[in-house]
Order: structure tokens, then sequence, then C-alpha cells
């Protein structure tokens, strides 16, 4: 028979499978198979009817002469191996998942597949490494295959205890030279524990806005270096009873944070916007005084005249009272540059509030000054039933020399003109 009767039996034996006719598929596989004893394809479908009759002599016969026959086919040694596995051949087993590997070491059913290998020969390590590199290298959660979903939750939750459990070794055997250590010290090498067990990702600077290459991605720093930080923290009181007339009496000036206008790609921030679930009473917004807020706020303005807040044009400073509802979860996200930093004045913290910067986590205290880089990945939390506000206010970042502002400056107003920045 010609090659073009051999293709149109091809294409008769896929419609005849396709539709559920799977005697006359392997029969019409048959055929081609004896016109062309070494068809992959044949072969291959050959090894699959055989299997599906437990028939595993005959489908092992079939596939290992598809992949004689196409040593590139991933499938067609995934199958193989299934074959040994069933006739006891652990060996041949993990050979043929190690070909499909060769041809692509990121086929996902086959480093799956290597791993239960492992796992069922008593070789947890190994199977770990496999189930890791699966759940690291697939494709997000959500677009996960359904077929393979099944195998990489349980991947994802045997490379997640492995990690832990590993975060933990790794914390154990540098407690006594932790110990000696400054607290922010500590925690950058709970961190570095951390990444290297693979429980968190290294969190970086990214700026919305303007980035500034070279500087350190500290997520809280140490308010002892800034001079203003303790007469502020002083004024806690005055500054708190401003809140609170701003809270009885211009209740109306707390507006939603995020107010995307219609048709702008709202991302995380779609059960936020337009709520004033999280809201702010804006002293400064984009670098302009809110005249009406701040004369309610006299001491408030004065405390904030002696910080060295962060000016940029359209920008900043930005000072506000931020108040978040009871059961408010503020997402994952990131600020407009690290020119900048934030700093927290915690005015209302009820129980059950938690502040995540990166890896670090910190709960506000009233009158304790926080100051973070707010371009590393942040979120906020009040699980309580009471409402948490903060004074909110943009300062320089310190390891900027004050030489270096006017370069900010002008890069950013640059930006705004020339359309590059909204």
């Amino acid at each position: 028979m010609s090659g073009a009767g051999i293709d149109e039996m091809v294409r008769a034996a896929g419609v005849a499978a396709n539709a559920g006719r799977w005697q006359e598929a392997e029969r019409l596989w048959g055929e081609v198979h004896k016109l062309k004893p070494d068809h992959p394809q044949a072969l291959y479908a050959l090894g699959v009817h055989a299997t599906q009759r437990r028939d595993f002599a005959a489908a092992r016969g079939f596939l290992e002469g598809a992949v004689k026959a196409a040593p590139q086919d991933m499938l067609a040694w995934l199958t193989l191996s299934a074959v040994r596995r069933e006739v006891g051949d652990a060996t041949g087993e993990l050979t043929a998942i190690d070909a499909a590997l060769a041809v692509d070491p990121y086929f996902l059913p086959a480093m799956l597949a290597k791993a239960q290998a492992l796992e069922r020969r008593g070789d947890q390590r190994g199977a770990t490494f496999y189930y890791s590199a699966a759940v690291k290298f697939a494709l997000p959660e959500a677009r996960w295959p359904p077929e393979l979903r099944p195998q990489l939750l349980r991947a994802k939750e045997i490379a997640a205890r492995h990690a832990e459990a590993f975060d933990a070794r790794l914390l154990e055997a540098s407690a006594v030279a932790r110990a000696g250590l400054s607290p922010a010290q500590a925690e950058r090498w709970r961190e570095a524990a951390s990444i290297m067990a693979g429980r968190t990702k290294p969190y970086t600077s990214q700026c919305n806005q303007l980035q500034v290459p070279r500087l350190p991605a500290i997520p809280f720093y140490e308010t002892a270096q800034f001079p203003w930080v303790a007469a502020i923290e002083a004024k806690t009181d005055v500054i708190r009873n401003e809140l609170l007339n701003a809270l009885a009496n211009r209740k109306d000036g707390f507006k939603p944070y995020v107010a995307y206008k219609p048709g702008m790609p709202v991302n995380q921030w779609k059960e936020l916007n337009h709520s004033d679930r999280w809201a702010a009473f804006q002293l400064w917004r984009g670098g302009e005084p809110v005249a009406e807020n701040l004369a309610l706020c006299p001491e408030t303005a004065k405390a904030l005249a002696e910080v060295n807040m962060a000016e940029i044009a359209g920008l900043c400073p930005n000072a506000m009272f931020s108040s978040l509802a009871p059961h408010t979860h503020i997402p994952p996200h990131t600020g407009e540059t690290n020119a900048r930093i934030v700093a927290h004045l915690p005015l209302i913290v009820p129980d059950n509030c938690v502040y995540r910067v990166g890896f670090e986590q910190r709960r506000w205290e009233v009158g304790k000054v926080l100051i973070f880089d707010d371009t590393i990945e942040h979120e906020a939390r009040n699980d309580s039933d009471e409402l948490r506000v903060v004074l909110i206010f943009d300062i320089w970042n310190p390891h900027l020399a004050p030489a270096e502002y006017e370069v900010v400056r002008s890069m950013m107003q640059t930006a705004r003109s020339f359309g590059a920045a909204t």
C-alpha cells in the first residue's frame, strides 16, 4: 500500500478513537503496523490499547518499539515507564522516565512520575527534590491541567512539609550564632533560612515609577537612625486627639484610599476600590497640602513640619490618617519609588492587627513609629472588631545623599511631562 493509503488509515484510526470506537481504532492501527512495522504512531497506539486491556507483555513490546522508532516521544517513554512498573521492572521504569526527562527536563508529567517512582523505592530525599521541582516549574495553580491537579496538590503539600522541616533545621543549627545578633540582624538570618529552605522568595524593591538602583531593600528601618522620631512619638496623644476630632466632626473627610476610574484595571484592588473600608483623611496629597484638613489638625501639621518629608513634585509628600475597617485586608502591593520610604505613627490599634513587609511581620503599637520601604511587597490586616488608624507620611530614603533629591525631582517631573508616569 502507498504512503497515502497508510496516511488515510492513520486518519481513520484517529477518527474512530475520538468517537470511542476502540475496537475499530485498534484494528486499523494493527493494519498500519502490518504494512509498516516501525510506524511509531501505530506502535504507540497499539501499546496503549494493550495497556487498557492489561496485556502488559504485549504493551511493553509495542511501546519499546515506539520509543526505538521515535526516541524523542516523551509520552511514549512515559507510557512505557508505567507498563514496566506494572510488570515489576522498577529499574526499567526509572530508565524510561529518565529518557523522557532527557528530551525535556521540565516535562511536568515525567517530573511527577519520577518523584512517585523514587518515593516507592524509599528514596524520600530524591522524591522530594522532584516534587518540589514540579511545583516550582508548573504553571500558576489556577492554570494547572485538571488531569495533573491531584498529583500537583500532593507535590505541593510534600514540598511545603520539606521546606518547613528544612527551615526549622537551619534555624536550630544557627541558633547559637544568631543569639548574639541585634534583632534586625537576627531577622535577616531567619529570612535567609526561609529562602534557602524554599518557604519564601527573596523580596526585592519593585517600584511602580522611579527605581533608584543600588539602594538596599530594607523592610523595616531602625528608628534610632532618624532624629525626628522621638519628637513625633512624644506628640502621639495630641495627634491622636486631633484624629478623634476628625473622626467625630469631619467623618466625610475620610475618603476611599483606592479610587480607580471606571474602565481602569483594578487588579488586586477590586474589593477595596471606592470602599471606605480603607479610607484616608489627607493632610498632604501628591505633594500638595490639603489646607482644610491641615487647619483642623494644627499640632499634627507642626509635628510633620519637623520631619524630613520627601518632596517630589506630583508624588509626595503624602501624609494622612489611614483608617482600616474591622475585618479588612489590604492585599499585597508595592509602592511608587524607593527614593522615599514610608513612616507609620500608630494611633488606634486594636488587637489582631498585623503588618507585613516582605518576610517580616510587625504589630503596630500606639505611639511607636514604624519606618519601612513600601516598594517591597507589603500588606496589612485588621482582623479585629474595631477601627485601626495610623498616621502615614513619606520621608526621603536615608541612603540617598541630599544632593540626589533634586535629581529625583527632575526625573519625576520630566517623566510626567513626557507621559511616562501617571
